[in-house]
């Protein structure tokens, strides 16, 4: 049964999620979680940091090739650590550099439990450190909790724009 977002009659939003990841098994699993748990959702994918920047800005890529579509504003981005060009750690510290983008919620989604990775992750101001199962059902236990989450219990800052 899909998650409902408001007891209102208005027929639910879906939530807008930014997922930075570069693990194509990981991108389906958490697709498929989300629609398994009725977590009414848009899925944004970047396969790495400079590719996330890129299309929460609506960018030029480096490369010179033309610049992605910028996508609507994330209401939360779930952020993978280990990733080609730039890493989860460094798009965080950018993403709250910018006023435009600081107040998206990032919750770490990564294999890394390593206290260094989570310390530097809090320090960066994420909003949470949930360490990926590696065993596909706890996987996507894992991603059906966070739609539970994000959609029931947390309250998201408002959508801007």
């Amino acid at each position: 049964m899909p998650i409902a977002h408001s007891p209102h009659l208005l027929p639910p939003t879906p939530i807008e999620i930014l997922l930075v990841e570069d693990s194509e098994p990981d991108i389906v699993l958490t697709r498929e979680a989300f629609a398994e748990a009725g977590v009414l959702n848009n899925l944004h994918v970047a396969r790495d940091g400079v590719e996330g920047l890129e299309l929460l800005r609506g960018t030029l890529p480096a490369d010179g090739l033309p610049a992605p579509q910028r996508i609507p504003r994330p209401d939360v981005i779930l952020l993978d650590i280990n990733m080609p060009r730039m890493n989860g750690l460094e798009f965080l510290q950018e993403l709250k550099r910018d006023p435009d983008l600081m107040t998206i919620p990032v919750i770490m989604l990564t294999t890394s439990q390593a206290e260094e990775d989570i310390l530097r992750s809090y320090q960066a101001f994420a909003a949470s450190y949930v360490v990926k199962p590696v065993e596909f059902g706890r996987f996507y236990e894992a991603i059906q909790a966070l739609g539970q989450y994000m959609l029931t219990i947390v309250r998201m800052p408002p959508r801007l724009g």
